[in-house]
Order: C-alpha cells, then sequence, then structure tokens
C-alpha cells in the first residue's frame, strides 16, 4: 500500500511547524500601512501562483475590504499585452497602468520568486523592479529559495523545502494557508464571513 499521502501530509505538517509566526506578524504591519495610507494591493503570479492571486483578491477585498487587483483577472487585456510587447514585462507594464504608488504593495505568489539570470518569472522580476523603483510595498509567499522576491521584499514568507519532489504543491498550498490567515488576522479583518456569522 502507497505510503504517499501519509508522508505528504507528515510534510505538510513540518511545514506548518516551521513557518514563523513573527514574520508573519510583520506582513500583517505592512498591509496594515498600506491600508492607513489608502494604498492598494497588487497580486501578481503566473500558473498556480496566478489561481492564487485571483482568489486573495477576493478574500482581501471582500474580508479585509482592501483595495486590491491582479493583472490575471482580465484575460483579454493581459494578452493583449503579451502578443504585443511580451511576455517579460508584461506585469510591469499593467502596474505602470494601474499607477502604483509609493502607498500601494505588490504581492506575489511564486514557488521560485523570479530569476533574472535563469530566465525563470522574469514578469514577476521585472514588476518589482517597478515597485522599487516606486516605493511601493513587496510582499511575497514563495518557495525555495524565496528568489528575487525575497531578495527585495519588505515582508516575504519563504516555505520551507521538506521534500524537492513536493515544492511545488506545498509551496502553492501554503500560500492560500498564509493569505487566509492575513484576512482572518483580528488586525486586518473587517467584514464577518458567512459561515462564522451563522448561529
Amino acid at each position: 500500500m502507497s505510503q504517499y499521502a501519509k508522508q505528504y501530509l507528515e510534510e505538510a505538517q513540518r511545514i506548518a511547524a516551521s513557518l514563523d509566526p513573527a514574520a508573519i506578524e510583520k506582513m500583517v504591519r505592512v498591509i496594515e500601512t498600506i491600508r492607513e495610507q489608502n494604498g492598494r494591493l497588487f497580486f501578481v503570479g503566473v500558473g498556480g501562483g496566478a489561481g492564487n492571486a485571483n482568489h486573495a483578491v477576493n478574500d482581501f477585498r471582500k474580508i479585509a475590504g482592501l483595495e486590491c487587483y491582479t493583472p490575471t483577472d482580465n484575460v483579454s487585456e493581459l494578452t493583449a499585452l503579451i502578443n504585443d510587447e511580451g511576455w517579460d514585462g508584461v506585469f510591469a507594464r499593467w502596474l505602470r497602468t494601474s499607477r502604483l504608488g509609493a502607498k500601494d504593495g505588490v504581492f506575489v505568489f511564486s514557488v521560485g520568486g523570479g530569476n533574472l539570470e535563469k530566465g525563470i518569472s522574469v514578469n514577476i522580476v521585472e514588476a518589482l523592479k517597478l515597485a522599487r523603483e516606486v516605493g511601493a510595498k513587496v510582499l511575497g509567499v514563495v518557495g525555495r529559495d524565496g528568489g528575487y522576491t525575497a531578495q527585495v521584499g519588505d515582508a516575504v514568507i519563504v516555505i520551507p523545502t521538506v521534500n524537492e519532489a513536493t515544492i511545488t504543491p506545498h509551496t502553492e498550498a501554503f500560500q492560500a494557508v498564509v493569505w487566509h490567515l492575513l484576512v482572518s488576522h483580528p488586525d486586518i479583518l473587517r467584514n464577518e464571513m458567512k459561515w462564522e456569522s451563522v448561529k
């Protein structure tokens, strides 16, 4: 009988136990600052990270009452920009059009965090270069060594690698764990969630 399910769940327990609550609280403080300054939060990611960005925008808007967006919510605009200008600069171009500024934040969901030298997720790297240029905060939940996101970020959670064969699924799963923790955190929560309000 396969032991894979048991092993996978044990890995998830090890990851959960190793996450630093202080690092997550730091992320809460950065998000509070963005809210206090009437800033916006822009989520970027590709693949599973793009799907997580879409879901997170919903939760941060609905539950936390924060103005949030992601370029992957508008596939027509995204693909037009890719077609005309290429993949590498698509997020930075979209953020420029959105007038990304010093009051705002860019929140990355990525397994590798972007790596210019290896040519991986260059679109995330370019988006973060723009964020640094305009003084926007950089947040992220990433895997492996965190890549460029961890290098330049103000508050970044690096999901530890416990098994080289399961880096991607654990990173993407724990991105959801962290953002759900954030939106339900008492200092960020603004609107009661449906099932928590049912008596």
